[in-house]
């Protein structure tokens, strides 16, 4: 039961150095693809397997715009990004990649819209009385 604590943690480390990694690697350009040269992505979270062999990428285009051309592209150039993720990555298999749109700032712009809805205000004022 002792080594689940452990684990967890090595892949959250492992998952935030996959994500510092990719992040640096499209700020700077290194991917020749016309799509993420002119996009500014952000690598919100990566997700990693227990075994780290894979990592989930979650992924946000600067206001959102063309968020499946960006996806597209990332998909498209996975087998490099993969190759220089497993070259700065000290480990014993090169992780897979997998990149998904990340939700959660859809999910909280609409929690905010639903907390400011009237009805929902008045039933809040409701309950402090």
């Amino acid at each position: 039961m002792t080594d689940q604590p452990e684990k967890s943690v090595r892949t959250l480390r492992v998952g935030e150095q996959v994500r510092h990694i990719l992040s640096e690697i499209l700020q700077r350009g290194d991917v020749h693809d016309d799509v993420l040269t002119t996009h500014l992505v952000s690598i919100t979270e990566v997700r990693m397997s227990p075994d780290l062999r894979h990592a989930t990428v979650f992924v946000k285009p600067l206001l959102g715009k063309d968020e499946e051309a960006v996806l597209k592209a990332l998909r498209t150039n996975t087998a490099y990004l993969q190759r220089e993720v497993a070259r700065r990555v000290k480990m014993k298999y090169a992780a897979r990649l997998k990149f998904l749109s990340d939700e959660s700032f859809d999910e909280g712009s609409h929690i905010d819209q639903l907390l400011r809805s009237p009805t929902v205000a008045r039933d809040l004022d409701a309950g402090g009385e």
